[in-house]
């Protein structure tokens, strides 16, 4: 009989240090681009498991639903995306293939960081004709850290939601993020003021936040329309445009074609600059702070 009590008594233990761990387990977070994988890492720290939908050399717009991804889907607990349609073409498919109502649209679980942030681009009309245009706006909302900023406070308030026993961490983490975020952002600011004014040619529009944040300009693109791939008689046209509007310098992300750049580049007579565009994008950038750091040095350098 004691030994069946001790037996007993060893069972609820177990039964209750499982339910504790159960009720106290990381939050699952599944994000849609490597920034916000970043983000979700610096403020939920040891409290979440993050991955990322996408890395940071595939085109955000263009992903396939295989089936390990859609068991992540299936076993998240917040999905982190930018929306602005950037992921419209995949999302919603992978939404309702997982069958997780927890993180359907519309429901706590599911956060969108372009909601949060002032938008640029807004179409005044839509027509496919014109390409890959987005009626909510520019979604590469990313490559401005002020809208990083904008995006920390309300994802930590969104952890906190679905994690309250561990509200008050995350609000630290926040706190934290937020003190070197901001003196990051003096730093490059302030190293960055050689840039304002430049005019650069882009490859996709998909650089404006980036631009605008440090004053640059657009005198045009390799695509002719967004997401149409450069064609030979565009660059050919470009390039005249660029001997009556001459550019310092011609931009792709790291997921692009450099083929068409360097052409331009060699005929244009200015620097090709591949940008990391998120966390990922080459070697360098391994984070929110490094993504930055490098993108400013490799402006830097291209407009010596």
């Amino acid at each position: 009989m004691k030994n069946n009590h001790k037996l007993l008594s060893a069972l609820l233990l177990g039964a209750a240090t499982l339910l504790s761990a159960s009720a106290h387990a990381a939050l699952n977070v599944l994000a849609c681009e490597p920034e916000w994988e970043a983000l979700t890492k610096e403020l939920g720290g040891d409290k979440v498991k993050v991955s990322s939908a996408t890395n940071g050399l595939q085109d955000p717009h263009r992903i396939e639903a295989r089936p390990g991804l859609i068991a992540r889907t299936r076993n998240a607990d917040l999905l982190v995306c930018t929306g602005l349609e950037l992921e419209v073409g995949w999302l919603p498919v992978l939404v309702q293939q997982s069958g997780n109502a927890k993180i359907a649209a519309g429901q706590p679980g599911h956060f969108e960081a372009g909601a949060l942030v002032p938008r640029l681009d807004i179409p005044s009309k839509l027509d496919r004709s014109e390409g890959d245009v987005h009626a909510a706006g520019n979604p590469h909302i990313q490559q401005n850290p002020h809208n990083i900023a904008l995006v920390a406070t309300a994802l930590s308030k969104r952890l906190a939601e679905l994690d309250p026993a561990d509200a008050a961490y995350f609000q630290a983490r926040q706190a934290d993020f937020a003190a070197r975020w901001n003196a990051a952002m003096l730093k490059w600011e302030k190293q960055a003021a050689p840039l304002r004014n430049v005019a650069v040619v882009e490859h996709h529009k998909n650089m404006e936040y980036l631009m605008g944040w440090l004053g640059m300009h657009q005198v045009g693109t390799l695509e002719a329309k967004p997401g149409v791939e450069p064609s030979a008689a565009h660059l050919g046209e470009l390039l005249a445009q660029l001997q009556r509007q001459p550019a310092k310098m011609v931009l792709r992300a790291g997921y692009q074609d450099g083929r068409a750049s360097q052409w331009l580049s060699e005929r244009a007579k200015i620097p090709a600059v591949q940008v990391p565009f998120t966390v990922g994008g080459d070697d360098k950038a391994k984070d929110l702070f490094s993504l930055f750091d490098v993108t400013i040095q490799r402006l830097l350098e291209a407009n010596k």
